[in-house]
């Protein structure tokens, strides 16, 4: 099948390493995809999603890259490096407070020279879109053409980054002699969970994919990931028909809301760290995770044997909690 152009910006294809000690645990085969080496300054799932989105921003003469995302936002901090490599100017929105901090992902779009615009948190909620396409008529108006890359570039061209993904994982199985009959991912915009469904779909790979969201509801990202998969298939040359069924999706795991920790979860960080030497993000992968462990234990993953964890980054995130934590009194 043919599937839009894109262009190389990532390490790939990114290992798959098995958990030993959490396998054990667990009585799982229990296997992490490291998404979070796609690179440095790149690093994480969204690199995948933006060689789509900038490939076509480049075919339209874009001249600046407009996205965004709240204050340590590892997607907006990726678009402004990416942008950095293929020329491309970055604009970002990011939600955030009266005194916003400069940590993790924010300092490292400053360091990137990145135009940044601090929205308000309920101005953000209501009316980012039309933020943006405001400040698009104005660079239009100054003979330059913006393109807009919705938030975590979860959309119907950046799905095809995860399209890709999935096809590299069936490579690697072959590789390491061994077949994952189950795939989870967190749940953040949909984009990364649309994108393995689809190539799940098309060439009939037969793996159980399960999400788990991190904010919002099961009901809302399958709203959301029908309409991303419905907009990737104006890039194909014959439509795939999609229902709920196809989306196995889990309760949330959101806990304080979107990029807020309770004690417990920043403890589950901490001990993966030290069982496991691997660190997973406070936003995404620490509560994914931390998720499916309790799914384990309310057998949810009953039939499922090997199961491969995709490990979508966001270790910037984590010193932006020096301050809004005592990670470093947890036992």
């Amino acid at each position: 099948m043919n599937i839009p152009n894109k262009i190389d910006l990532c390490n790939k294809p990114t290992r798959i390493e098995k958990l030993e000690r959490t396998s054990k645990k667990y009585n799982k085969n229990i296997f992490l995809k490291r998404e979070d080496e796609t690179g440095t300054e790149t690093s994480g799932n969204k690199i995948r999603k933006l060689e789509f989105c900038l490939k076509e921003a480049l075919e339209q003469g874009a001249t600046h890259i407009l996205t965004c995302g709240d204050l340590e936002s590892n997607h907006a901090r990726s678009t402004v490096a990416a942008c950095r490599k293929v020329e491309l100017n970055p604009i970002v929105f990011l939600r955030a407070g009266e005194i916003p901090s400069t940590s993790g992902n924010h300092f490292l779009d400053i360091v990137f020279g990145a135009e940044i615009n601090y929205v308000g948190v309920d101005a953000f909620n209501s009316g980012i879109d039309k933020i943006m396409k405001e400040k698009l008529a104005s660079l239009l108006e100054q003979g330059m053409k913006g393109y807009i890359i919705p938030m975590g570039a979860s959309c119907g061209i950046g799905n095809f980054g995860y399209y890709s993904v999935m096809k590299e994982i069936m490579d690697q199985e072959k590789t390491l002699n061994i077949s994952f009959d189950t795939i989870v991912t967190t749940i953040g915009s949909g984009g990364t969970y649309a994108g393995l469904m689809m190539a799940n779909k098309i060439h009939s790979f037969n793996k159980t994919i399960v999400g788990i969201p991190i904010c919002d509801t099961k009901e809302i990202f399958e709203e959301k990931i029908l309409n991303i998969l419905e907009e990737s298939n104006g890039y194909l040359e014959k439509s795939v028909n999609y229902s709920r069924s196809d989306l196995k999706i889990t309760k949330d795991f959101a806990g304080l809301g979107y990029a807020l920790n309770t004690e417990e979860e920043l403890q589950f960080i901490k001990d993966f760290a030290i069982t496991e030497g691997v660190l997973l993000d406070p936003t995404y992968t620490g509560k994914a995770f931390r998720g499916m462990t309790k799914l384990f234990e309310e057998n949810f993953f009953e039939s499922s044997k090997n199961i491969l964890f995709i490990h979508t980054g966001g270790v910037y995130r984590l010193f932006s909690k020096q301050t809004q934590t005592q990670i470093n009194k947890l036992k």
